[in-house]
């Protein structure tokens, strides 16, 4: 057992900073202050900074500095062992280390990258610091340009050289393996490594290994023309742009960057078009040589254009510009959230994440960070993998959150609307999402669409809805994916992106109807303050509840919150506190209370209390000295919707909190809605939870 560990390979570009990546954020669902470092970096100077470091502590916003996360440059490290200092510079890290280690519930250490001038010694530095830091060991071996057998050879000698040194060893990664070795490689590790060490291997992955358009841009130091919002695109395949244009299109592979004269404007303008092109592959970007940049006309034709991939201009020949394009590698840098994200999904993917977490002692809080909360989501979500259905799947923020969703294997998909259309929105967004792993349905052509219509018939008939009616309301996203939810051929929906609340919700209101004893379909925020998570309700479908509105609202969002794993302390809010207060608002909640006290007798639940009573310790024991909620309640119910409404956005914009939801609840099925201004993280969250609502279903 152990608060710190160490990430070591034996050569560049191995993949350690996709292990580092996902270990923070694995170690961030457990812990509130996880720490970073990295003794050596390969920065030559103190003002160009290394990118992982920069990555790492931007993208999960660690509460420490750079200078705090590093302890030498490889500079300094070459000047001590040429002076013969190498023990004062151990003696550094390691004080730099414990004084980090203190202020920290867990520390992730990754070893140096074996790049430029001192590599040569650099495997024995790592082993050396691992070893004086007292830290376990997590290899990584690549398998890029390997053979099974080299892999296996790689990992062998890695962990003979730690066991050599004592350093304890608690999982070897494979990384980069071609695909066509991974069984092969799988089956040897596991029959020359001892059976207490964790395994994994990971297969190639394009969009990890290969540069951005940016990494190639930075290499070259060119000038970019266009393009600016999507030097993120991934370069798989380069190409020169040499012949004349019909021979020059068959060579087009998906992303790939085209390298061509700056004065060949027949390839810059048909490489443009066949982008566009739904019979071509995408484009990454165009790299123009020779210092020539396009003529007027090109220039004025590209600035009509939407969606211009990047077009860099510089001043080296071809040839030599596409040697430096073949030597760049890929870096993961604190801008690209797309590739930070596909590091974590793969390490969620490949790593045995319970097993790794069962060998290292993590520290854990009563309080729940946001971090905790959205990571025990995701986990929960997985361990039943749910269907549900996106009526609004021609949205660009559905197709971004979809991508996310399907990447991390979380649930199962359907996108409504024109499958030629989403396809070309996909490509247009440049997603990673493979068609064949998500349903496209257009509901008018499906073949559940006669069905669903004779269903509504049935179920609306006494309502005046007629057969004709029941075909047309069908052709509505919404009626459509509700229809599906009813059927079972759906496990929940989420809707709202693009239409209205009463528009999503009205469907399910007619025929999914709410859950036996409840009368009121109401909803709650999950909100994820700094140091807690909690469920505020109702802040989105009833205006003005009665007191036994409000007492079911209560009772139904103290149920959700504990299924979600916070522990119900209910605040019924009003503008007093106790007996102190008398009026027609303060008496309907003072009723509520006395309901739910009633009804579920096991609740926690105090009110009317004052919202500052209600979460601030002191200020709750002052009015309320002898409640159980008063100062620490994790519920709190709204008396209106103008109230709730207004808080929850005010306590989001003022502290920074992630508002999750809005969740609807006490539906017999989950039907979610969004806000019409959602983004994509609101989305990909409110996908998670309704898969999780609809495994309570079951």
């Amino acid at each position: 057992m152990t608060k710190n560990i160490f990430i070591a390979s034996a050569e560049p570009y191995s993949g350690k900073s996709l292990i580092a990546l996902g270990l923070v954020n694995m170690l961030l669902g457990k812990a509130q202050k996880i720490g970073y470092f990295k003794p050596v970096v390969n920065a030559d100077t103190p003002d160009k900074k290394d990118v992982h470091i920069q990555t790492v502590l931007t993208h999960f916003d660690l509460p420490i500095s750079y200078e705090q996360a590093y302890a030498f440059t490889r500079q300094e490290v070459m000047r001590h062992f040429e002076n013969e200092t190498q023990g004062q510079m151990i003696d550094a890290i390691i004080d730099k280390f414990k004084k980090l280690e203190a202020q920290c519930d867990f520390t992730v250490v990754e070893g140096s990258d074996f790049l430029g001038e001192g590599a040569a010694f650099e495997f024995d530095l790592n082993l050396l610091i691992a070893k004086n830091l007292g830290t376990p060991a997590i290899l990584v071996a690549s398998g890029e340009n390997k053979s099974p057998e080299q892999v296996i050879q790689t990992v062998l000698n890695l962990l003979h050289n730690f066991n050599d040194r004592e350093v304890q060893v608690l999982a070897i990664v494979a990384n980069k393996i071609n695909p066509a070795d991974l069984e092969t490689v799988q089956q040897r590790i596991t029959e020359v490594v001892p059976p207490e060490i964790i395994l994994a291997v990971i297969p190639q992955d394009n969009a990890l290994q290969n540069p951005t358009v940016k990494d190639i841009f930075e290499s070259l130091n060119g000038k970019l023309i266009f393009g600016e919002d999507q030097l993120t695109n991934q370069v798989d395949n380069f190409i020169t742009g040499a012949m004349n244009v019909p021979n020059f299109l068959n060579y087009l592979k998906e992303n790939v960057l085209i390298v061509t004269p700056g004065d060949r404007g027949d390839i810059i303008v048909s490489s443009l078009q066949a982008n566009l092109s739904s019979s071509y592959p995408r484009i990454a970007g165009i790299v123009l040589t020779a210092g020539y940049e396009p003529e007027e006309p090109i220039i004025r034709l590209i600035n009509g254009l939407q969606n211009v991939v990047p077009i860099l201009c510089v001043s080296n020949g071809t040839f030599e510009t596409i040697t430096k394009v073949a030597a760049v590698k890929a870096r993961i840098t604190p801008d690209n959230t797309k590739k930070i994200q596909l590091a974590i999904d793969s390490f969620n993917r490949h790593i045995d994440v319970e097993a790794l977490d069962s060998r290292i002692a993590t520290y854990h809080s009563e309080a729940i960070t946001p971090h905790m909360f959205q990571y025990q989501l995701g986990q929960w979500a997985r361990r039943e993998r749910k269907h549900i259905v996106l009526p609004e799947g021609n949205d660009d923020r559905i197709l971004r959150a979809a991508a996310r969703l399907v990447a991390q294997d979380i649930v199962h998909l359907t996108l409504l609307g024109n499958p030629s259309e989403i396809a070309a929105s996909i490509k247009r967004l440049g997603l990673n999402l493979d068609l064949d792993r998500i349903n496209i349905l257009n509901p008018a052509q499906s073949e559940q669409y006669n069905l669903y219509v004779e269903t509504l018939y049935e179920l609306r008939k006494d309502k005046q809805v007629t057969l004709e009616m029941a075909r047309d309301l069908m052709t509505d996203v919404s009626y459509f994916g509700t229809m599906m939810v009813y059927k079972g051929h759906a496990d929940g929906m989420v809707s709202g992106a693009v239409h209205t609340t009463q528009h999503t919700i009205r469907p399910a209101l007619q025929f999914i109807k709410t859950k036996p004893g409840i009368s009121t379909v109401s909803s709650v925020f999950f909100m994820c303050l700094e140091d807690r998570v909690s469920v505020f309700g109702d802040c989105a479908v009833n205006p003005n509840p009665t007191a036994r509105q409000l007492a079911e609202i209560a009772i139904s969002s103290a149920d959700t919150s504990k299924r979600f794993g916070i522990d119900p302390r209910v605040a019924m809010l009003s503008y007093s506190s106790g007996t102190s207060g008398v009026g027609e608002e303060v008496e309907k909640v003072r009723k509520a209370t006395e309901l739910v006290k009633e009804l579920r007798p096991d609740l926690k639940v105090e009110g009317p209390i004052q919202y500052d009573a209600a979460v601030d310790p002191l200020v709750g024991k002052q009015k309320m000295p002898n409640s159980e909620v008063a100062g620490k309640a994790s519920v709190l119910i709204f008396p209106d919707l103008n109230t709730g409404n207004n808080t929850y956005k005010a306590v989001q914009r003022e502290t920074g909190a992630l508002a999750i939801g809005p969740m609807l609840q006490g539906l017999n099925k989950p039907v979610n809605d969004l806000s019409r201004g959602c983004t994509v993280d609101d989305i990909f969250n409110t996908v998670v939870i309704t898969a999780i609502q609809s495994q309570q279903e079951d």
